[in-house]
């Protein structure tokens, strides 16, 4: 992608309401700069933004292949990565909170 296009985006996040309000992260914050990075191929640093957003991802297109394409039958696979996106969530969430409160 073009450069100024890529300084523009990085530029233009949209912030998020509950940290505007409150001054904590909520348990999404970190995931546009975790997709920009994972658009640039920098899989590392996507990860570490927001261990979940591959998951989060991946959860997206299962379930819209789900949808479009098998509505009648239960997906295990769906349910199994929906349970794994959340419990990343939760537990990158919570490690996020304790080290803030520990270097506090």
């Amino acid at each position: 992608m073009h450069g100024s296009f890529w300084h523009w985006l990085q530029h233009h996040l949209v912030p998020c309401p509950f940290k505007w309000l409150t001054g904590i992260d909520c348990p999404g914050c970190g995931f546009q700069r975790s997709f920009m990075a994972l658009l640039q191929g920098d899989i590392q640093k996507s990860v570490e933004l927001y261990p979940a957003t591959i998951p989060l991802l991946l959860l997206f297109a299962v379930a819209f292949w789900h949808k479009k394409f098998a509505p009648e039958r239960g997906s295990t696979i769906f349910k199994i990565l929906f349970f794994l996106t959340g419990s990343i969530i939760a537990i990158s969430y919570i490690l996020k909170m304790y080290r803030l409160h520990v270097t506090i």
